[in-house]
């Protein structure tokens, strides 16, 4: 599988070093689509500050990752919903570190959570 950033220079605002306006996919076998997910600890309680839920979200979309044989290297898209701006900050110190800086197309959207206690939640799409 061959994957490579698009990030044209000209006719389109300049990404900043965080994300990437496109990532081109090929020769993928297997696509994993996977939900939006919470930072809620296995007993589905979440963590207590945001802090808390961004550590448990990631661990969460490494397991789900893990049963389809993949890792957070496989991810070519990501969606993150936060329920109050003040958390982007956060949220992308979360996922640089937690894509080891590798930049993907990224969206960050702010709503109203199901639950006020779930303070983020995010959705990737996987390849292989």
């Amino acid at each position: 599988m061959e994957i490579t950033p698009r990030n044209p220079v000209e006719g389109v605002y300049p990404a900043t070093d965080d994300y990437v306006h496109a990532m081109e996919v090929r020769g993928a076998q297997r696509l994993l689509y996977v939900s939006g997910t919470m930072g809620l600890d296995p007993q589905g309680v979440p963590g207590a500050t945001l802090e808390d839920q961004l550590e448990l979200v990631w661990s969460n979309i490494r397991a789900i990752l893990a049963s389809a044989d993949m890792t957070v290297d496989n991810i070519v898209r990501l969606t993150s919903y936060l329920r109050d701006p003040a958390y982007a900050e956060a949220n992308a110190k979360a996922r640089v570190a937690a894509l080891g800086g590798r930049a993907v197309p990224t969206t960050a959207i702010v709503a109203q959570t199901l639950f006020s206690e779930w303070l983020v939640e995010i959705e990737v799409v996987a390849a292989a």
